[in-house]
């Protein structure tokens, strides 16, 4: 069975007519080189092309990416016979393999698993079954949001509706990742985390995990640390151990991450510049909540702050 080849733009058009292509695709480059000698010295030029793609005829360039793991041989359309519709992300080191293990039970089939790797211990999660269909990449002493910023470009994640970027040390018995994203969808909200268990652990009264709701976007933090009822910490706000973003908000968010905010410190008071409103599409899921383990695995962080101030200086700046 043959397919004509695609009139690729208007450049092409007449030079496209009679090649043909088999079904696997073979005789494609040499279609397009036949085109090119054909049309000589004409040059394209198609400004609505990714930049440094402007020279290219539109129907080859191929502008995503996506993290799904194709097989050496065969048909290619025959590859995938399922695409995970979702990211989740764990940083991480071999002695906590047992709980990531306990997360990613919490994640369905429709979930690419990627792991990040700060002490370079890959092959030793092969124990779990399901390490050998994850995705690893190790990098010595990192920590996620250098992981996220070079290996989680929005045009290679683009392929996933929602994205979570989550710590190593988290407990997840009172959680589900499916019914998570029900909630999510069903209140609107683009970047989210689970609520966490209020009796482990340090945390902001805005992610404390509340009895009475499915998701709260709103809270009283203590006096002076909120100048507006509608900025963070009392609103638009989410932490950093486990967040989640829908696709479009990751994309500004990646942006807007700089390349050495390798702890992503103040990044979670700036995540309201990439959604409007932010009050209303930044919020905690309660009815799915998580504990935080606070385990210091890159090292212990200083927690002596004037928290009042240095909030005032971080909204200044955003």
């Amino acid at each position: 069975m043959l397919h004509h080849f695609v009139h690729c733009c208007p450049v092409f058009s007449s030079h496209c007519d009679n090649l043909m292509l088999d079904t696997n695709g073979h005789g494609y480059f040499d279609a397009l080189l036949q085109i090119s000698s054909n049309i000589g010295t004409a040059v394209i030029w198609v400004p609505s092309n990714p930049r440094g793609a402007e020279r290219l005829p539109p129907r080859i360039v191929a502008a995503e990416s996506d993290l799904y793991l194709r097989r050496l041989w065969g048909n290619p359309n025959e590859d995938l016979t399922s695409k995970p519709k979702y990211l989740v992300t764990f940083t991480v080191g071999y002695d906590q393999r047992m709980n990531i293990d306990a997360c990613v039970k919490k994640f369905s089939e429709d979930f690419t698993i990627l792991l990040f790797h700060y002490d370079g211990r890959v092959a030793e999660w092969d124990e779990f079954e399901w390490s050998k269909r994850a995705i690893h990449v190790s990098v010595l002493k990192q920590t996620k949001w250098w992981y996220a910023k070079r290996f989680l470009h929005p045009d290679i994640v683009a392929p996933y509706e929602y994205i979570f970027i989550w710590d190593e040390d988290l407990g997840v018995e009172h959680f589900n990742a499916e019914e998570y994203i029900k909630l999510v969808k069903k209140h609107g909200l683009e970047i989210s985390q689970p609520g966490l268990d209020p009796n482990k652990g340090l945390t902001w009264q805005m992610t404390k995990r509340r009895d009475d709701s499915e998701v709260h976007k709103v809270t009283d933090e203590k006096p002076g640390w909120c100048t507006d009822p509608h900025l963070p910490p009392c609103a638009a706000f989410v932490e950093i151990m486990a967040p989640v973003f829908s696709r479009d908000a990751w994309r500004c968010v990646w942006h807007m991450i700089q390349n050495d905010l390798v702890h992503g410190w103040g990044l979670d008071f700036a995540l309201r510049k990439c959604v409007e409103p932010a009050h209303e599409k930044i919020g905690v899921v309660d009815s799915q909540w998580i504990v935080h383990g606070s385990v210091p695995s890159l090292g212990s962080q200083v927690n002596e702050y004037d928290w009042p101030q240095l909030i005032s200086s971080v909204l200044t700046v955003l």
